[in-house]
């Protein structure tokens, strides 16, 4: 079909839905560990990395069991039914009506829904790591010898699957995630979030099978990475059993395994050997580039996503994918060419040096922006402190003393001052002077670490005052919004938001905090007060906000109301995130790529996959780094902690500098001829000193 094998259209077909299944899931997986099984964001991030870095680790499993056991069908067929097994499981692991018997919306028992997600999550692992060094591999088994050119555009027709796998899911799995679904309460959708991946990988599974007839089945002929690492093993032991001085050094430590193993193998493993010490500080880099998932999408969280539709914070990751799209022609097509015409000698460590340094300035780029979220978050009182915010709801300015002789504010019309802290034990009480008027108020039973609002108005009679409670403890959740009203009428009134949460409430008192969605959107509040009901349009309160509404006064049908910011919405936009995301996927081009492709070109035939499971390896062991670091860190603030990963890898990537100066690049096919040449010198001696013991033999 088109020059191809029609059974490589299965696999990748395959290919694209297990990709969309892997990063569909993989892209709520943060917030799923943060809002559904309540972790913190340390340990969402420690779960979250353990899982990338098992899904690189098994990879290593898979290519053994395919090329010393089961072939590359086989595996891939097994470990893709663990795969949708494990998905099935996080997703039902997910639905909190398994274990919500009060109804409420809220497991009940969550340990069940941790045990669930964690069978779910290791399966996943299991599946999507031992699958990953089989589909590609299987795929190129698919083509004769002579179709070089078709199984180069299989291999970029595979690459673009993964891609568009990538790109579609990260953009849908979140929109799901953010709808509301459930039997008892709407929630967040999770269990569809991770439903829909599941249906794929199930039909990734069904597609691979229906190709069955059509495969070229390869049967398995041995890992050369257990071979390699039974020589160096070899090695090892003998070198230690001759540690003796009376026995001779050898040129190499390998040298010792040439006893048992030929000298080709030897040297094939000493030159993978020098690839893969350069591969000793690349997990630094890898340890940075997968925080895209963690710490960036919770950055995400508390940002504004009004981007004109609203973006959820997990959907930022597919500006990563996006950019890699753009910035891998560009640079291959421009900007390498013009380093080439400054007649800069641009090598392959030199490059990925350039892409270590760039994923540094992406984490600066993070740390700034940060600090600049940080600005935005309100301060709470500690033990022992109490804050105090003055609401005047009159008509005419007022003083306000604290005593004994603590502080004295102006307070004008209608508005709020900011939250102000004292020492709980000092506050004894205010007095407030406004018209012809002056009070005073004691402030008995205040309570340490805790918010107050003192609401007061003025009339003719005399001031009237309410201290009220406000029971917030933090910013405002998943870009939520909190809204409580307090009754600026002289007579009781109905208060409706949306026609819903109707409360009714005495003069000057106020209701508690309702959550709405984030967002643009706006409300009709409905005020209904003795026979006289008046409505309004809200104003749009943006994420993660809080306020009070005065409901004041009703004019012809129309409600007059004046809004007091408790906590002040996210005013750092998403997209402040995109040079960090611009810098990262720089730094993945010209390092990921260019790795790959050094890699490649510096290992001897046989020994792509040795390379291939080193770098894999990298991967895992970055992950494993973050979360060593997000679990033993005591940087109690964020942006402290990009700063400490960016000076890590800088530090890395001039040990990694210094190290590439001391590198020779070599031509392994011209060292691999060499032992060709040798190899027929040798048998061309042996067959003459063959013919020499025969013609002896038949003169004697």
């Amino acid at each position: 079909c088109f020059g191809f094998p029609l059974s490589i259209f299965f696999i990748v077909i395959n290919e694209f839905c297990e990709r969309f299944s892997y990063y569909g899931m993989r892209a709520v997986l943060t917030l799923y560990f943060k809002y559904f099984l309540n972790w913190d964001d340390n340990f969402s991030t420690v779960i979250y990395h353990t899982f990338v870095a098992l899904c690189y680790l098994t990879p290593i499993l898979g290519a053994i069991i395919a090329d010393s056991w089961l072939g590359k069908f086989k595996t891939i067929l097994s470990l893709s039914i663990v795969y949708a097994i494990g998905q099935t499981v996080l997703s039902v692991g997910s639905i909190s009506e398994l274990s919500d018997h009060n109804k409420d919306g809220s497991p009940d028992n969550i340990s069940l829904h941790i045990a669930l997600s964690m069978i779910g999550l290791i399966l996943i692992a299991l599946g999507t790591g031992g699958i990953k060094p089989c589909v590609s591999a299987f795929g190129g088994d698919q083509f004769e010898d002579d179709q070089e050119e078709a199984r180069s555009t299989f291999f970029s027709l595979f690459y673009l699957s993964i891609n568009a796998g990538s790109l579609i899911s990260t953009l849908v799995t979140p929109n799901i995630r953010a709808t509301q679904c459930g039997i008892h309460t709407k929630q967040e959708c999770y269990p569809l979030a991770f439903g829909i991946p599941a249906i794929l990988m199930a039909v990734s599974l069904i597609v691979f099978v229906s190709g069955s007839k059509m495969y070229k089945k390869v049967k398995p002929q041995g890992n050369i990475m257990l071979q390699v690492c039974k020589c160096i093993g070899f090695a090892i032991k003998n070198r230690f059993r001759h540690r003796s001085k009376k026995f001779p050094k050898r040129e190499h430590w390998l040298d010792w395994a040439s006893e048992k193993y030929d000298k080709r193998l030897i040297n094939q493993i000493k030159m993978v050997l020098k690839v893969l010490f350069l591969y000793i500080p690349l997990p630094m880099f890898w340890a940075l580039f997968d925080q895209q998932g963690s710490r960036w999408t919770l950055q995400a969280t508390v940002m504004n996503g009004d981007f004109g539709i609203q973006v959820q914070p997990d959907q930022m990751q597919i500006v990563n994918p996006i950019l890699i799209v753009i910035m891998v022609p560009v640079v291959d097509y421009l900007v390498y060419p013009l380093i080439k015409k400054c007649k800069i000698n641009f090598t392959p460590l030199r490059k990925m040096t350039v892409g270590m340094f760039l994923a540094s300035m992406a984490f600066v780029a993070a740390a700034l922006v940060q600090v600049q979220i940080d600005k935005t978050y309100p301060v709470f009182p500690a033990a022992g402190q109490t804050q105090i915010r003055l609401m005047n709801l009159g008509d005419l300015p007022a003083t306000v003393q604290f005593q004994p002789q603590l502080q004295r504010v102006d307070v004008e019309p209608k508005t709020a001052t900011d939250y102000m802290i004292f020492k709980t034990s000092e506050l004894q009480s205010l007095s407030v002077a406004s018209g012809a008027q002056n009070q005073s108020f004691p402030l008995a039973n205040l309570q340490g670490g805790k918010r107050y609002t003192f609401a007061f108005k003025h009339y003719i009679v005399g001031i009237v005052s309410n201290l009220m409670l406000d029971n917030v403890t933090s910013k405002p959740e998943k870009g939520n919004n909190l809204i409580r009203f307090v009754n600026n009428y002289g007579v009781p009134v109905n208060v409706s938001l949306d026609y819903k949460n109707f409360v009714v409430l005495p003069p000057l008192s106020a209701g508690n905090y309702s959550i709405i969605p984030g967002g643009d959107r706006q409300y009709i509040i409905k005020s209904t007060a003795l026979i006289n009901s008046c409505t309004v349009l809200s104003k749009k309160f943006g994420f993660g906000s809080a306020y009070t509404i005065s409901i004041d006064d009703c004019s012809r049908g129309i409600l007059n109301v004046t809004y007091f910011e408790d906590i002040a919405p996210n005013s750092v936009h998403m997209a402040w995130q995109i040079p960090q995301y611009f810098l990262l996927t720089c730094g993945e081009v010209v390092y990921s790529v260019t790795g790959l492709e050094f890699s490649y070109s510096q290992a001897p035939s046989n020994m792509k996959s040795v390379l291939q499971a080193g770098w894999l390896l990298t991967v895992a062991v970055g992950n494993i780094i973050v979360l060593i670091v997000a679990g033993a860190s005591k940087l109690s603030k964020q942006w402290a902690e990009y700063v400490l990963f960016a000076s890590l890898l800088f530090a890395v990537c001039i040990i990694f500098a210094i190290m590439a100066t001391f590198y020779t690049y070599v031509d392994p096919n011209e060292v691999e001829a060499q032992f060709d040449e040798e190899e027929k010198e040798k048998d061309k001696r042996n067959e003459d000193h063959h013919e020499k013991e025969s013609e002896a033999d038949s003169k004697m």
